[in-house]
């Protein structure tokens, strides 16, 4: 399929297929006119396929590749139902700078390439649920056009490159479940972005989280104490909750001891008078008495 010269859009989602993509190919110009390339939800392993990253030219200056008669013919027949932004949609037009890669829920692993920054003309890339690890490439920054990133549920760290901030037409960012680090950037885009952005990456810090970070080196810092999120943050609900039961617990033993046995003396007579242990005692034996009364009797 690399070398089909017309061939703009492949979908192959929702299936079984597996292997290595990165292997050596035949064609020196693998899909030359591919606008889009859709295999998510299958079995693949290994790297990401630099080779074709670097050969897409369809993806670099989509307008001026649209060069052939047939684009328009061809762009009215196209019936497709793929992910954009997180929801499942039918498109049945491709308009001509419409581009997308997603590579989603496979087994892929290694580092995200910086030639994928040389994709200037793509809209949507979706990246996750992979084993993808390293750094977040700064090179992404070049996609001028970029309308939706997600690069959840690998293995990625690092900070977040301050290069995004460039992508103003962004508006989908997903980068939850990984182990990035350091301050979110707080330009453009990235100041309407909302948590569920960046959960699971639990040494990242600023806005819109709740961790604030050290002015110094922008890693995050330790609430202050008298921070309201920063108690929950620090202690947790569950140490609360422990704290509570635990209390209920000994108070309750605390009350049936005073009530059985009168003791400690001062507490009981702080809760129920004083003279309440001498009182006790003396009921005590008063029920004692009654007891062996018939006994002396019979004696």
């Amino acid at each position: 399929m690399e070398a089909l010269p017309k061939l703009r859009v492949l979908v192959l989602k929702s299936n079984k297929f597996d292997g290595n993509m990165s292997l050596a190919s035949r064609s020196n110009l693998p899909f030359p006119k591919l606008q889009v390339l859709d295999i998510s939800e299958n079995e693949f392993v290994g790297s990401l396929p630099q080779k074709y990253f670097k050969n897409f030219r369809a993806m670099m200056d989509v307008k001026e590749n649209q060069t052939d008669g047939d684009y328009d013919y061809f762009s009215n027949y196209v019936e497709m139902r793929i992910t954009l932004k997180g929801l499942d949609q039918l498109l049945k037009r491709l308009l001509e700078d419409f581009t997308i890669i997603d590579l989603s829920s496979n087994k892929f692993s290694g580092t995200i390439p910086r030639f994928i920054g040389n994709l200037n003309s793509l809209r949507y890339l979706n990246l996750s649920h992979n084993n993808l690890m390293g750094h977040i490439p700064a090179s992404l920054g070049n996609i001028s056009v970029l309308e939706s990133l997600d690069l959840s549920s690998n293995k990625l760290d690092g900070g977040i490159p301050s290069e995004l901030i460039s992508l103003t037409f962004l508006a989908k960012l997903n980068l939850s479940m990984n182990d990035l680090v350091g301050r979110i950037p707080q330009a453009n885009q990235f100041s309407t972005f909302e948590n569920d952005s960046y959960v699971g990456n639990l040494r990242l810090c600023g806005f819109p989280l709740t961790r604030k970070c050290n002015e110094e080196n922008g890693q995050q810092m330790q609430p202050e104490e008298d921070d309201e999120y920063g108690f929950i943050d620090g202690f947790g609900w569950r140490s609360v909750v422990m704290g509570y039961g635990c209390g209920i617990i000994v108070g309750i033993g605390i009350g049936c001891c005073i009530i059985r046995f009168g003791r400690p003396r001062w507490l009981g007579e702080f809760f129920f008078g004083v003279g309440y242990t001498y009182k006790k005692k003396k009921k005590k034996k008063k029920k004692t008495r009654k007891r062996a009364t018939p006994t002396q009797r019979i004696t």
